[in-house]
């Protein structure tokens, strides 16, 4: 009997893992085969950031579309549907249809991620109480796919396969994903009745916008800080692009580390202090990022940000743990929130750019790791304030 537990944790909890390395390969395999999909179609570098955007508001609209099929269908159903959708928008892809068709692949894998993300964390959530090291070492795993796809890509370039077979290497890894959740072990086919049981007070708990709000502000900040610093080093000459491309990848070494030891860290200290000196790291660095133009020093920045920022996302979807525990609406909602952040910003920071040019608009971001600051204090008071 109590084999057959183990095996049906396992059975439950490793399709999660799994998914979520995939789901870390397949973000940024997204981004280094944008510019073999320029060159071959002559897009636009306006259409082709339309596709990334495609793929953003894909996972936002998952927000919406997956607790909707869950509380009709199930969990599971719900699940084994959207991630079909992924290989299937992959393989659109490597055609190179239209680009309607292809905006349309990009939101359709963006849905398929959006609802693994939602899936995976709801899972790992419920099953482990909202234990920080459970979400650490789940959102780990995402990292050590994201850090292995520019090697791969690279690799399967130089040997002379080309972009496509990197591709098709995600329709047959995302693939496996779908079998994956296909023969899980999951109970949650369950009626609306146990769902509104479960999951109903998510809104009526503070910490569910404090940690919602918290990372709102911290996704548009880690966003911004891989999207547009590579630029805005370039702009003040500070390193070549090989060199800023390069800090990328040590960016996401540092966060599977980072998430490596907060998965350790947080048995013996409060998560919600945990978040709160991961905010103060934040905001050391950040300004040490961007108060010098010395390559060096902005490389330990960058490391650091790296190694800090790692801890704040699962963490904070655990300390809001105890509002979401059972509801997918919650867990959708909560990561909705979240998600809005890392479109928004780089928007506004964008839009600052061209009217007072970027160096004046990283600036806006100091907003982001103040508010990350005072968030994180607000959510321990009131976590005390709990517990007495």
């Amino acid at each position: 009997m109590k084999g057959y537990k183990i095996n049906s944790r396992f059975s439950l909890i490793f399709p999660c893992y799994f998914a979520f390395f995939v789901s870390g390969a397949m973000v940024l395999t997204v981004g280094t085969l944008l510019p073999f999909i320029i060159n071959e179609t002559r897009i636009s570098y306006s259409a082709a950031g339309g596709l990334l955007s495609a793929f953003a508001v894909g996972n936002l609209m998952a927000s919406f579309i997956f607790p909707f099929l869950a509380d009709n269908i199930g969990r599971k159903a719900s699940i084994v549907t959207m991630s079909f959708l992924i290989p299937l928008s992959w393989i659109l892809i490597a055609m190179l249809p239209s680009l309607p068709i292809m905006y349309a692949a990009f939101i359709l894998m963006g849905i398929g991620r959006g609802s693994i993300s939602i899936i995976n964390n709801s899972i790992i959530n419920d099953n482990f109480d909202g234990k920080p090291a459970a979400l650490n070492l789940l959102h780990m795993t995402f990292a050590m796919g994201a850090l292995r796809s520019p090697a791969i890509t690279s690799i399967f370039v130089y040997v002379g396969w080309g972009w496509k077979a990197v591709a098709y290497t995600m329709v047959v890894a995302t693939t496996l994903v779908f079998v994956s959740f296909s023969a899980m072990k999951i109970d949650y086919n369950w009626p609306k009745e146990k769902h509104k049981e479960n999951g109903v007070k998510f809104y009526k708990m503070p910490v569910f916008y404090i940690m919602g709000l918290l990372l709102f502000l911290y996704l548009g900040l880690e966003n911004c800080v891989n999207g547009w610093f590579v630029t805005y080093f370039q702009n003040m000459r500070i390193m070549d692009s090989t060199y800023a491309t390069n800090l990328v990848s040590l960016t996401w070494i540092m966060v599977m580390l980072g998430r490596l030891l907060t998965a350790k860290l947080s048995t013996y200290i409060d998560k919600n202090w945990l978040i709160f000196a991961y905010c103060v790291a934040t905001a050391v660095f950040f300004i040490l990022m961007i108060s010098t133009n010395n390559a060096v020093v902005i490389t330990v920045a960058i490391a650091g940000l790296g190694f800090f920022f790692a801890g704040i996302y699962p963490t904070s979807v655990s300390s809001a743990g105890r509002s979401l525990t059972g509801s997918t609406t919650g867990m959708s909602l909560f990561l909705a929130i979240a998600a809005i952040g890392r479109i928004v910003t780089p928007q506004i920071v964008g839009i600052a750019a061209d009217a007072r040019g970027l160096t004046a608009a990283i600036m806006i971001l100091s907003f982001n790791v103040v508010g990350m600051l005072v968030l994180s204090l607000v959510n321990i008071k009131i976590s005390k304030r709990k517990d007495g």
